[in-house]
């Protein structure tokens, strides 16, 4: 294939993967149609069993001339796990392989830069410079995924870390983070606007502060968003926020349920599969309940009488208390319907790791771009909330797992959570418990005595059997390990162990083989007290 990198290139243990453009396709000297976007890895070694060659350097708009091996997308049909073939979908790819560096393979060529993809060159010449060494290597991950959007850069025992506590969503491009950069800026260029007459800009004062506040921000956000890769999530807020903002611009007061219906609506027009990520529900739900809820009066603060400022200060600390904990209850059922867990420490995380992120580390984050000591001094601030988030998450009861209900009963226990959090009378809100204890008390049906459940688990080559009867459940082989960064274990049978809460009795290994023991570690990180039945030495 001929063609060019599209897209910022994302950096792995073993080599490269990338967005590669197809301008020209042959197959055996004849030319050949295929997909126009595809998704290339470049390893150092070769499928073939030839010596192991270090892969070239790739960078954006580069274009080169490849031998490669292509396959259709898709991904594993599993229940509940990640859905590899709808992002590819989502994305506009079509195909997968990898770059073949076997004896016979024509060595790969650089053709020359195009000059064609400015912003993602700078993307990842920024990451690259974030990575170098000079901060933590766990720290400057954190800030490659919050400036240019590379999640891949968060090590594996992290994203534990976060999700375990809850603030997975703080530590990569999120909604929260674009709204609160535009917001902002917003303000600032208000501030700016209002001093611009003294400054003798008169024609300034052909438009409103207001319009100038409200869509500056709002350009911010869209500038922020496109430079973090413009994902999915990214594209979400930004339509909010546009939506939002036009709605006001238009100087009427719309109720806040049109606002919010308007909002998901521009959403699902520009990407309908949406409907199908957890992330939409979980950031839907939670704007939808700010908003629904966030007109109260000011929290009363009885038995304490402060005066002036610190008055001021702790009637904004308990909002932020009361909205944190109105959103965790919330979002708690649909944290069980999509992951199998409810986070017990992420109201205290949360309440910390939200101001510390979004309003001292990411801003700094984004400012080391064009000032490099900025990054030194947002490092020092993440490395202590990263060590309080991994105390946080030895915490006995910090993550609760517990089987993943089926959507009816998720659907039901949302809405007595989301009754729970409305600004009613107590004796209406008491009603809403009655829906969320279905869900938590959920537990998946076991096969009757005297019978017993296979399931095949889709893990691609290799073996990965879940054998379950009335009282015990065995897994036969963990399936095979896909890469440095990525196994069966962790991709496939953690998900599927975690939608029912399997209590896993034995984890037997047939063989050394890497297809049958590749997702094993994941599983006993999972299960720790799992037998293991093995003809394995001790030491392996």
């Amino acid at each position: 294939v001929q063609g060019q990198v599209v897209a910022m290139v994302q950096q792995q243990d073993s080599g490269w993967r990338f967005r590669f453009e197809v301008e020209d396709a042959w197959l055996e000297g004849r030319a050949v149609q295929l997909p126009r976007h595809v998704y290339l890895g470049w390893y150092g070694a070769s499928a073939d069993g030839a010596p192991e060659r270090t892969p070239q350097q790739v960078w954006p708009g580069e274009r080169w001339r490849l031998r490669v091996r292509l396959k259709a997308a898709h991904g594993h049909v599993n229940p509940r796990g990640f859905d590899y073939e709808l992002w590819l979908w989502e994305q506009g790819i079509r195909a997968t392989g990898y770059v073949r560096q076997g004896a016979s393979d024509p060595q790969p060529q650089r053709l020359g830069q195009s000059g064609r993809h400015p912003l993602e060159w700078m993307r990842q010449r920024v990451r690259a410079e974030l990575l170098d060494g000079r901060l933590p290597e766990a720290v400057a991950g954190v800030l490659a995924a919050l400036v240019v959007g590379d999640q891949a850069a968060i090590d594996r025992s992290a994203w534990d870390v976060f999700r375990a506590t809850g603030v997975a969503h703080l530590m990569s491009i999120s909604g929260l983070h674009v709204t609160l950069l535009g917001a902002l800026a917003g303000r600032a260029l208000g501030m700016l606007w209002r001093c611009s007459a003294r400054w003798g800009w008169h024609w300034a004062l052909h438009w409103p502060t207001p319009w100038v506040a409200a869509w500056g921000g709002w350009t911010v956000a869209c500038a922020y968003a496109l430079f973090s890769g413009w994902g999915v999530p990214a594209q979400r807020t930004v339509w909010m926020l546009g939506v939002v903002t036009l709605l006001r611009w238009r100087v009427r007061h719309w109720p806040v349920a049109l606002v919010w219906s308007m909002a998901g609506a521009v959403v699902l027009l520009f990407d309908p599969w949406a409907l199908l990520q957890a992330g939409f529900w979980l950031s839907f739900v939670a704007v939808g309940v700010l908003l629904a809820t966030g007109a109260r009066a000011p929290v009363a603060l009885s038995g304490v009488h402060p005066t002036g400022a610190w008055r001021a200060l702790l009637v904004r600390a308990a909002g932020l208390l009361r909205e944190q904990w109105r959103i965790s209850l919330a979002l708690a059922p649909l944290g069980l319907l999509f992951f199998g867990q409810v986070s017990l420490a992420g109201l205290l995380a949360n309440l910390v790791a939200i101001p510390w992120v979004s309003a001292l580390v990411t801003p700094l984050a984004l400012l080391g771009v064009g000032w490099s000591p900025a990054w030194t001094l947002a490092g020092a601030l993440l490395a202590p909330l990263m060590d309080a988030l991994h105390w946080l998450a030895t915490w006995p009861l910090a993550s609760v797992h517990l089987a993943m209900p089926p959507w009816p009963l998720a659907a039901l226990a949302t809405a007595g959570a989301v009754l729970c959090c409305m600004p009613w009378p107590r004796a209406w809100r008491v009603w809403g418990l009655l829906g969320i204890w279905p869900a938590m008390l959920w537990q998946a049906p076991r096969p009757p005595p005297g019978a017993f459940e296979l399931l095949v688990a889709d893990v691609g080559q290799g073996n990965a059997v879940l054998l379950r009867t009335a009282s015990h459940t065995l897994l036969y082989d963990a399936g095979p390990r896909y890469s440095p960064e990525s196994d069966a274990g962790h991709r496939v049978l953690v998900p599927l162990l975690a939608q029912s809460d399997e209590p896993l009795d034995v984890l037997m290994l047939s063989h050394r083989d890497t297809d049958h023991t590749g997702g094993a570690a994941a599983v006993l990180a999972m299960r720790p007290q799992v037998r293991l039945w093995s003809s394995l030495e001790a030491t392996h």
